[in-house]
């Protein structure tokens, strides 16, 4: 029996609330307000100078982070080390050797030779 007086007290609370939400103006969640009466408040508009002032103002913040950012990347490649050069005759040197040592291998038998021995064992 006290389960129904809470039921009655809930709807009672329930509908008091509706009453009041609709004296508000208020439909539920997620759904417009209801027009009013009042006309609506005007929006701000900005002068064309105005607009020109902060574009103007704009440009100058760009500008200043351009040349801050242009500045760190030319202490930065100041920097750098110079990058070493080879030689022409350390490079002939190291690609005789590098021939010298193919030519080992190659005569040494070196892959063709596995290939070629794996190949007559399969068959």
């Amino acid at each position: 029996m006290a389960l129904v007086g809470y039921e009655a007290a809930k709807a009672k609370i329930t509908a008091t609330i509706a009453e009041i939400q609709a004296k508000l103006g208020h439909q539920g969640p997620g759904r417009p307000r209801v027009a009013t009466d009042e006309a609506a408040p005007k929006k701000h508009t900005m002068s064309a100078s105005g607009r020109e002032r902060v574009a103007a103002a704009q440009r100058k913040r760009w500008a200043a982070l351009k040349k801050s950012q242009e500045q760190a990347k030319s202490a930065v490649k100041a920097a750098a080390p110079k990058k070493r050069k080879i030689s022409a005759a350390a490079r002939k040197r190291i690609g005789d050797a590098t021939r010298k040592r193919w030519a080992a291998y190659r005569k040494a038998g070196g892959k063709k030779a596995e290939a070629v021995a794996k190949a007559g064992a399969a068959s």
